[in-house]
Parts: structure tokens; sequence; C-alpha cells
């Protein structure tokens, strides 16, 4: 990893070296050399500019598709998760209602079983 970085700055270092002397030995004069290198510098930033702009509308379409994707399953998943618990409720309505009948029946035969003992001592 260490030489793989000091490659690539000795061929940065070469390649600038390079163009340092190649910008000394041009058969232009330097005014002329500037204004390549102004025009060059211009065109390069306006293709960056437009290259940002573009992955810029990218990154915010996709961003809204994404927003839009997770709305609906959020939707999805809620509607889902409602009638789930609906289905739940009814379930557990229909248990409350069975024990419902239970503990009615099991105080009726309380009762009976009460009223039999107060016969019986009555009796006795």
């Amino acid at each position: 990893m260490a030489n793989t970085g000091n490659t690539i700055l000795a061929l940065l270092t070469g390649a600038a070296i390079g163009a340092g002397i190649g910008l000394l030995y041009a058969p232009d004069k330097g005014e002329n050399t500037r204004k390549k290198l102004n025009k060059e510098a211009s065109k390069a930033k306006g293709r960056l500019d437009k290259q940002v702009k573009e992955t810029t509308s990218n990154l915010n379409k996709s961003a809204q598709k994404a927003k839009l994707d997770f709305e609906k399953k959020l939707d999805s998943t809620l509607s889902s998760a409602s009638y789930k618990a609906d289905d739940i409720l009814v379930a557990m309505e229909g248990k409350l209602e069975e024990l419902r009948k239970k503990n009615a029946k099991f105080h009726a035969e309380a009762k009976k079983e009460e009223v039999k003992d107060k016969a019986k001592q009555s009796l006795a």
C-alpha cells in the first residue's frame, strides 16, 4: 500500500514537472500560452459545472423516487397492520364474550350450590 502511494506521488510529481518544462520550452509566447491555459481551464470548468448539475439533477430525481417508493410501502404496511389489528380485536372480543358466558354460568352454578347448602342446613 505504501509503495502504491509512493508510485502515484512520483507519477504526479513527474507529470507536474513535465508540464512545467513543456510550458517553458513551448514555441508560443508566454502571453499566448497563458491564453490557451485560461481557455482550457474555462472549458474544463464548464464541463465540470455541467457534470455537477447533471449529477445533482440525477440525485434529486433518485431521492424523489426513493421517497415516493418509501411512502407507498409505508402506506401499504400501515394499511395491512390496521387490518390485522382489526382482526385481532374481533378475535379478542369473541374470547371476551366466551369468558363472560362462562363466568355467568359459573356464578349461576355457585348460586345453586349455595341455595342447596342453605336448604341442607335448614333441614338438618
